[in-house]
């Protein structure tokens, strides 16, 4: 009988290693993983002079216009990614932003972080939109960046393609930053192929508002040229094809 128990607890003992070792292996993937597969885009291996900038949580009624009218100035191109609530809110914005030449993407419907909630808001979004302007987004990016399977996978189900940005390219103009350090942070660590994170919502958004134009004159000065994430996604797959 002692014995028997003893076989017992070691079986168990040895199934929740197995069990601990194979959820260890599940939840080892990294951005490498993702990016190997093409699940994720985070930006284009290219030495071609190309930037994509992206905003995220608008439209806002006083940020988002003030955005486009600097881009507009600079004649600069910009992934908007966008929350459902606030394009039903100024639908005006919307139509504004693909009237001139910029990209919309997906960023829920109401800043969700519930995987349970996650498929209905790309959905719902992805329906605004498509009511505004007549295209779908094909585009998502994860509120705070997040990224596991799941989240892939509810994107794919919506036709949807999950994007995040470079690594330095975080402006972090989320953090109070001030717009200088937010022009510096972009332009010091500037590489051909960048994704840069801005947000024109969620908040006082004057520091990104006060730093583009910084940004943009050194882009200027240096020959990069502004795409839009979908752009930018065709020439890596091109050079990956190559």
């Amino acid at each position: 009988m002692k014995k028997k128990i003893l076989y017992t607890i070691t079986y168990l003992l040895l199934t929740s290693c197995l069990f601990l070792l194979i959820q260890e292996q599940v939840y080892a993937k990294d951005r490498f993983d993702f990016e190997e597969d093409g699940d994720i885009f985070w930006d284009a291996k290219t030495e071609e002079k190309v930037i994509a900038l992206t905003f995220d949580d608008g439209p806002h009624s006083k940020y988002t216009p003030a955005i486009l009218d600097i881009l507009a100035e600079y004649e600069a191109k910009a992934t908007f990614f966008v929350m459902g609530a606030h394009a039903e809110k100024f639908p005006d914005i919307i139509q504004r932003q693909v009237m001139e030449g910029h990209e919309l993407g997906n960023h829920t419907y109401d800043h969700t972080t519930k995987l349970s909630r996650l498929s209905q808001e790309m959905k719902e979004t992805s329906d605004i939109l498509y009511a505004i302007t007549g295209n779908r987004p094909t585009l998502f990016r994860p509120v705070g960046g997040s990224y596991n399977d799941a989240i892939v996978k509810r994107a794919e189900d919506n036709q949807l393609h999950v994007v995040l940005w470079s690594w330095d390219q975080d402006t972090k103009d989320w953090d109070g930053t001030d717009y200088k350090t937010i022009a510096d942070n972009v332009i010091n660590n500037l590489s051909p192929g960048d994704v840069v994170l801005f947000h024109d919502a969620g908040g006082n958004r004057e520091q990104t508002v006060k730093a583009l134009p910084l940004i943009l004159d050194y882009l200027a000065e240096n020959q990069y040229k502004t795409i839009t994430v979908s752009e930018m996604m065709e020439k890596d797959q091109k050079l990956k094809e190559n």
